[in-house]
């Protein structure tokens, strides 16, 4: 077999000391290299054939150099674009990413945690439709950091658990406030009993009351959060109350909800508008393109990597943090 070359090696190559080729190696700014040295060592590096020792890198830092991202529906054309933003800055920072799907289940969030206490990552940036912060404190304890994407603000502890959210109650209150301008008054919608959902719930009841609708909990259709849970709930809803507008809490629902009134032989949005949320790559696709609240999914991942990286490259030790991220109301074709 083809012998595998040391940093030894690479140091008599580069006629340097081996320190000097680890402190390239492994990035370190402990030193100042001479620019015409560090490229010595790096065409000695190419020369040999040279790669480093992962494992035993991480032995030496006692870092994994692994980041978990944990998602409650991996099917949900939501989250690739949260964890595409999240793989950027760890990919810059050198390490590693493993997603973990829960299917929105508690006992598969539990079964999450109880993996990474093994030592496994570094951190955590994880979306949780169950789990409170006392069930973190655990992996907290262990030195991990942990980024939580939250559904509305909620007031930082004392424990170093950060929170990124939009603010859920605010944004479905003002696509609900927006189709209440445009003359609709029979408005329903589409929501779900987990998750974010019952956030938008609070926002459209709000901008629902205020206008004058003391009863519209009546037009509240509760189902799973995808397209079949959309599409049934606009099939009940159609059987129960004419409407003339859906508010559906996340795309994926307004999606079914739209088939299903195509399926009806009505006209989107002649008949009945439909607004979502979330703004999913297939929105502006769909027929007719979808009225919906964006979220920036990639930034937002971005932005939580960032975070999570203060913590372990900064070492930043402070209580935690909650950092509120923009959404935009984006007006389509099946609004009108």
């Amino acid at each position: 077999m083809r012998k595998r070359h040391t940093q030894a090696d690479v140091a008599k190559r580069a006629k340097v000391s081996q320190a000097m080729v680890s402190y390239v190696v492994n990035k370190s700014n402990k030193v100042t290299i001479p620019q015409e040295t560090r490229e010595r060592i790096e065409i000695a590096m190419r020369d040999l054939g040279y790669t480093p020792n992962i494992v035993a890198q991480r032995l030496q830092s006692k870092k994994t150099k692994t980041i978990a991202g944990i998602i409650p529906d991996i099917t949900n054309p939501f989250y690739p674009d949260f964890e595409r933003g999240i793989q950027e800055v760890v990919n810059d920072f050198g390490y590693d990413l493993i997603i973990y799907n829960t299917d929105a289940s508690l006992k598969k969030e539990l079964n999450c945690l109880e993996s990474l206490s093994q030592g496994r990552v570094d951190g955590v940036i994880g979306v949780f439709f169950h789990l409170k912060a006392q069930n973190l404190f655990k992996l907290l304890e262990q030195g991990v950091a942990i980024i939580r994407f939250e559904g509305r603000l909620k007031e930082p502890g004392q424990m170093p658990l950060d929170n990124l959210f939009i603010d859920n109650i605010a944004a479905s209150r003002q696509a609900t406030e927006y189709l209440l301008n445009r003359g609709h008054k029979r408005i329903a919608m589409l929501s779900s009993s987990y998750g974010p959902a019952r956030y938008r719930e609070k926002g459209y009841l709000r901008a629902m009351i205020d206008a004058g609708f003391s009863k519209s909990s009546e037009f509240i259709e509760r189902e799973t959060f995808n397209e079949h849970g959309g599409y049934k709930a606009m099939k009940t809803l159609m059987k129960q109350s004419p409407v003339t507008a859906i508010l559906a809490a996340n795309d994926l629902m307004a999606m079914g909800a739209m088939v299903a009134i195509r399926e009806a032989g009505l006209s989107i949005p002649k008949d009945i508008s439909v607004l979502g949320f979330d703004d999913i790559p297939l929105a502006k696709w769909f027929y007719p393109p979808l009225s919906t609240i964006s979220q920036s999914q990639r930034q937002m991942g971005r932005k939580a990597a960032h975070l999570l990286f203060e913590r372990i490259h900064l070492g930043i030790e402070e209580g935690g943090r909650s950092v509120e991220m923009p959404f935009q109301l984006v007006v389509r074709e099946s609004t009108n």
